[in-house]
């Protein structure tokens, strides 16, 4: 059950970019639940997981003896879900859904700033978390900016 809940339904043990299919995984599942839940119920809701995968990472760390493993995709899940609530995402707006997605990506892959500093010197669970938590609330902030332009500038 563990290693279902770190994989994120074991997207993560997929053989290629493991962390962009459970992005993507997270995006899917994100945009299912918008379709009954608030906006606010998934960032609070990204939260709830972040602490509960802080302790199960702990754990599966000692179990294997590695940190940060590539198939822990958990942490892009709260990412995911970071961004598309800073962003205001909704159910039927395609636009924001891969505005956040990409921005994610960008952001969780490059680690600039602060982001890289959480992933190289934070331990543990929180490390793992941490970095891609921050990524989020970029990702969205940079979604939010994106498609105000977009409408400012009647590109869209």
């Amino acid at each position: 059950m563990r290693k279902f809940f770190l994989t994120v339904g074991f997207s993560g043990l997929s053989p290629k970019a493991p962390g962009t299919v459970g992005s993507f995984v997270s995006l899917i599942l994100a945009l299912l639940l918008l379709q009954y839940l608030h906006i606010s119920t998934l960032f609070l809701l990204a939260l709830l997981i972040s602490v509960v995968a802080v302790k199960q990472i702990n754990i599966y760390e000692a179990e294997v003896g590695t940190h940060d493993s590539s198939e822990i995709v958990i942490d892009e899940l709260a990412g995911m879900w970071i961004a598309l609530a800073i962003a205001n995402a909704t159910a039927d707006n395609y636009l924001v859904a891969t505005l956040a997605f990409v921005y994610f990506r960008i952001f969780d892959i490059y680690k600039p700033s602060i982001i890289g500093k959480i992933d190289r010197d934070v331990e543990g669970g929180w490390g793992v978390m941490g970095d891609d938590m921050v990524a989020g609330l970029f990702a969205g902030l940079c979604t939010s900016m994106t498609y105000f332009l977009l409408l400012k500038y009647n590109l869209i």
